[in-house]
C-alpha cells in the first residue's frame, strides 16, 4: 500500500522529523565520541604516566601507540560525524564502521582507563544503533 508523504505513513512529516532526529543525535553521539577519542589520544600521547598499567593484559600497547590511535580513530569519527551532520548518506555507513571499530578498540583500551572507556563504549553503541535504526527506515521506503 502506497500512500501519499502528507498523508500516509511512509512520508509523513512526523516520520522525517524522527528521521532527521536520530540522524542529528547519531552524528552528534559520534562528535562527542570522537572528541573523547582525540582527548584520549592526546592525553597518553603527551604525558602517557597518565594512564595506570597495573595489570597484565593480552592487548597490552605502549600507551603512546595506544594514544596515536585513538588520535586516528578519533579525527576519523569526526569527519565522518560532519559528513552525517551536512548530509552526505555516505557517512552513515561509515560512521557505523567508525563506531564499531571505536567500540573495539576501547575495549582493548579497558585496563588503560575503565570508566571512560565504558562511557566511550556505550557512546558507539548509541550512534550504531541510531544509524542502524535510519538505515532500516530508509529500506524500509
Amino acid at each position: 500500500m502506497t500512500t501519499s508523504p502528507t498523508h500516509g505513513t511512509h512520508g509523513s512529516p512526523a516520520r522525517s522529523a524522527t528521521a532527521y532526529g536520530l540522524v542529528s543525535f547519531a552524528a552528534a553521539m559520534l562528535l562527542i565520541t570522537a572528541v573523547f577519542q582525540l582527548l584520549e589520544g592526546i592525553a597518553a600521547v603527551a604525558k602517557d604516566e597518565v594512564y595506570a598499567t597495573g595489570v597484565d593484559y593480552a592487548y597490552k600497547l605502549d600507551v603512546t601507540a595506544w594514544g596515536w590511535i585513538h588520535i586516528v580513530v578519533g579525527a576519523l569519527g569526526l569527519a565522518t560525524a560532519l559528513a552525517i551532520l551536512t548530509g552526505q548518506v555516505w557517512g552513515h555507513v561509515i560512521g557505523i564502521g567508525i563506531a564499531a571499530v571505536s567500540a573495539i578498540l576501547s575495549f582493548a583500551f579497558l585496563p588503560y582507563y575503565p570508566l571512560w572507556t565504558l562511557v566511550v563504549i556505550a557512546f558507539d553503541v548509541l550512534v550504531i544503533w541510531a544509524l542502524f535504526n535510519q538505515i532500516s527506515s530508509d529500506a524500509r521506503r
